[in-house]
């Protein structure tokens, strides 16, 4: 017997689950950081922010502070909360997003084509779920748990930067955006200019395509190595 499809609105209150459990694992990690540490988490931080569950070929869940309009048409929001966290949760599919249709994923998910599809620019996370992959409580765990973990890590690096380039404030935080905001490139020529003396460093700004760890990690050994220099 053909198992009966599932409704349009038990789908969303699946993910609507989904994302609640995953936030609430968040905040447990969170909890167990010292207190400036946590409120610097960039969950914790926005307080308030959108969740959009995109359908293209693979399901993409992204969270961002940017402002989407209200809701038209056949489009839905639900809202959720954990503590101090709020958010709207949106859904877009072909349907109500035509362009999302467009996308090419049959070699592999286009996160960036599908942020460039609603228009977004930054992000706090984005989740690809392949199809056939369910959304239970196990998963939302492991996932606000590695979440948290990730972000606290980034946060830490930075402040490191921050602390060894004391007169690099404005590039620090040029570079935190471009990390949050999924712009390797971008990310990996800040890097060269807060180290310009560092060859790892300029060796990953002259990649096509760096990995943001590995230049967020190699300019946090760089500054802990290199002698402080001025800005110039």
């Amino acid at each position: 017997m053909t198992p009966p499809t599932a409704r349009p609105e038990d789908m969303r209150a699946a993910m609507a689950d989904f994302v609640a459990a995953a936030h609430e694992a968040y905040l447990a990690q969170a909890r167990l950081l010292p207190p400036a540490d946590r409120a610097r988490l960039p969950l914790v931080a926005a307080g308030t922010f959108t969740v959009v569950a995109a359908g293209a070929r693979n399901l993409h869940v992204f969270a961002t502070t940017e402002a989407l309009p209200v809701p038209v048409g056949p489009e839905v929001e639900l809202t959720g909360q954990a503590d101090e966290l709020a958010w709207r949760l949106r859904f877009y599919d072909p349907v109500v997003l035509p362009g999302l249709g467009m996308i090419d994923e049959s070699a592999a998910a286009a996160p960036d084509e599908v942020r460039r599809t609603l228009g977004v620019h930054t992000v706090l996370y984005h989740l690809v779920v392949q199809p056939g992959s369910e959304l239970t409580s196990h998963h939302a765990l492991h996932m606000g748990t590695g979440l948290a973990n990730s972000h606290a890590a980034r946060s830490r690096d930075i402040e490191a930067v921050r602390a060894h380039r004391p007169g690099y404030g404005a590039l620090v935080e040029e570079l935190a955006g471009a990390l949050q905001a999924g712009l390797p490139r971008a990310a990996a020529l800040l890097a060269a200019a807060i180290a310009p003396y560092d060859d790892a460093v300029g060796e990953l700004a002259r990649q096509a395509t760096p990995d943001p760890q590995a230049v967020l990690s190699g300019l946090v050994a760089a500054v802990r190595t290199e002698p402080g220099r001025a800005l110039r």
